[in-house]
């Protein structure tokens, strides 16, 4: 009898064993976020992931091995995440390829090229395993292309990794658990737009035969959600709205026209804005954010401008340290720097762009006082990284304290961001009646 006792004690910790060797760590999150300029897969996790990533044609897919870890509910519903109009994949398959390993088969719906990295812990996330999904030609250039005529006639070729185990990249999945995933019957609304407009032919500048260009930047958005108000407003969320409002206000004028950073909810690095920016030769550059403090009596609304010589007091240092984590938080790949980005943002002998971006916003909170209480009425300066580039004058407009629960009301209502809208329009208009646009290249 107490042998037979002994055998199970011996099996069930056997079992034990085995199980926590297959299973060392464990998917606590997955998250898609679908956009024109990338799609984004995001997976989040108790420990680093190990994984290979497997780049497969005829058809083209990608094929992710994720190691130590075993099906979970959480990894069966990623497929589901993704929508009928992604621009980039088709559907994904998840399966438990073979004890302690999970295959993700992502179809995709023609050439991509895509990045693979692992993230820190961050703000409130745990270890990030990311995949990027993007177009064999950046979203960007092809609509510089298309606004000067040119077309592209060579494309750049993805080369497969060599898989490093002895099984086949297609080898059969345990399927007994999950089915082959079906896309969903009723797909969701997605943004189809592209994220920046080409010109508009009409209302050109009288000076420079052109349309004065502004840059509006809607902060944070995708794993970055910014700011939350107490009752649960997402930064990324309302800066967004806004952006888009005013988008609108600025294209109705007969000589501006104003394109975005983002149009949906994903993730854009800090320094790509910057790029985005002056690629397409912006005259100005105006980000917008919604503050937040451990004081919920804290409020009023702020206009920063970059600083040489360090902050101007130590709220501004500390908005702009928390402004500044947005990549890590939003997720970045410190591989294959831009060689654009890093000129651009190692280029700080811009003492007049500085200057004139006091200007402007000193105008823009003249304006925004009719509006809001001003946190501070003067212009704050401070070393965003955002507001870094070294030709365009750049503010961060700060429009209300969404830790206040009073201004977080107001951030939510739509007459609200109207005035607050044209405030910043007029504001605009003020700062181009003594500065007026300078021509620039065609």
């Amino acid at each position: 009898m107490f042998n037979a006792f002994l055998k199970q004690l011996l099996v069930v910790c056997c079992l034990f064993i085995c199980t926590s060797v297959y299973a060392a760590n464990t998917i606590t999150a997955a998250r898609v976020w679908p956009a024109q300029e990338y799609t984004r897969i995001a997976m989040e996790s108790t420990a680093p992931i190990k994984y290979q990533l497997l780049i497969l044609k005829n058809p083209d897919r990608l094929v992710l091995d994720i190691e130590d870890v075993e099906l979970t509910s959480v990894l069966k519903t990623l497929s589901d995440k993704i929508i009928a109009s992604d621009p980039y994949i088709k559907q994904v398959r998840v399966g438990q390829f073979k004890p302690g390993m999970v295959r993700i088969a992502v179809d995709l719906k023609g050439e991509v090229k895509s990045n693979l990295f692992a993230l820190s812990p961050a703000g409130d996330y745990k270890h990030r395993l990311v995949l990027d999904i993007y177009p064999l030609q950046d979203e960007l250039m092809a609509m510089l292309d298309k606004k000067n005529s040119e077309t592209s006639t060579q494309k750049p070729i993805v080369e497969p990794l060599p898989p490093s185990t002895d099984e086949p990249a297609d080898a059969p999945m345990d399927t007994t658990t999950v089915p082959a995933t079906e896309l969903p019957a009723e797909p969701k609304p997605t943004e189809a737009k592209p994220t920046l407009e080409p010109a508009k032919d009409i209302g050109k500048n009288k000076e420079d035969d052109r349309l004065i260009t502004i840059a509006l930047d809607a902060g944070h958005g995708g794993e970055d959600p910014g700011a939350r108000g107490a009752k649960g407003s997402r930064e990324k969320v309302i800066t967004l709205q806004i952006a888009k409002k005013l988008k609108e206000k600025i294209d109705a004028e007969p000589n501006m026209r104003a394109v975005l950073t983002r149009d949906g909810d994903y993730f854009v690095p800090l320094g790509t804005r910057v790029v985005k920016a002056r690629k397409f030769k912006a005259d100005l550059f105006i980000s917008i954010h919604a503050d937040a403090f451990t004081n919920p009596a804290a409020r009023g609304s702020s206009v920063f401008a970059l600083s040489e010589k360090g902050a101007t007091s130590a709220s501004a240092r500390y908005l702009a340290k928390k402004e500044n984590e947005s990549d890590l938080i939003g997720g970045v790949s410190l591989g294959g720097k831009d060689p654009v980005l890093a000129k651009t943002l190692l280029d700080l002998s811009q003492a007049a762009t500085i200057n004139d971006s006091l200007k402007l916003g000193k105008a823009v909170l003249g304006h925004i006082a009719d509006v809001n209480k001003l946190h501070k009425n003067h212009v704050e300066q401070a070393g965003f990284a955002v507001l870094k580039s070294p030709d365009i004058p750049s503010i961060l407009v700060e429009t209300a304290f969404i830790s206040n629960p009073e201004e977080e009301r107001k951030l939510n209502d739509d007459g609200y961001q109207d005035k607050l809208v044209d405030s910043i329009l007029s504001g605009i208009k003020k700062y181009f009646a003594s500065n007026p646009a300078l021509a620039k290249n065609k």
